[in-house]
């Protein structure tokens, strides 16, 4: 088993499981591994450590984490204090559990944010919390029309594929 340490684009250091090389540079490739936080599949490895065991004692069991928080946290570079480490990791699987929640709480419009946005606006259809994709400039024309839009980045792995929340 290869444990990794990948970075996306937007600088995002993450932790990923293999079993080769070869299985990496597969899924890499078919865009399979994607960046929890921001969903880029344009991920790269960076230089880590190899754990040996070489007889020390194992260490205590950490707190049992909900999976998905746990599935969530990168790997923070060791160079950062233990207390900002700490709060950095406590910020990220925050992130992630909201954005779990934005998307099990909102309906997926896909493209057709912005029609919707207006239809929901004009009481041409139901009011209900949706989600989608749509530019920057329709977004600021919805703006402008009135109708409250928040542009959002939300991982795939959090249910969604970005966009915006109205």
């Amino acid at each position: 088993m290869k444990v990794l340490d990948l970075h996306c684009p937007a600088g995002h250091v993450f932790e990923g499981w293999f079993a080769s090389e070869d299985d990496f540079q597969s899924q890499r490739q078919r865009q399979l591994v994607q960046c929890p936080m921001c969903g880029a599949s344009e991920i790269t490895k960076r230089l880590s450590a190899p754990r040996l065991n070489l007889g020390a004692q194992p260490p205590k069991a950490p707190e049992v984490q909900s999976v998905q928080a746990a599935a969530a946290a990168p790997v923070i570079p060791p160079e950062i204090s233990a207390q900002a480490r700490e709060h950095l990791q406590s910020m990220q699987a925050a992130w992630m559990q909201w954005s779990r929640k934005v998307a099990e709480n909102t309906e997926d419009v896909g493209k057709t944010f912005a029609e919707e946005a207006r239809r929901i606006h004009y009481g041409e259809s139901e009011e209900r919390a949706i989600r989608g994709q749509t530019s920057p400039k329709e977004a600021m024309e919805l703006l402008e029309e009135g109708i409250a839009v928040l542009p959002l980045a939300l991982p795939e792995s959090a249910g969604g594929e970005g966009g915006s929340l109205q």
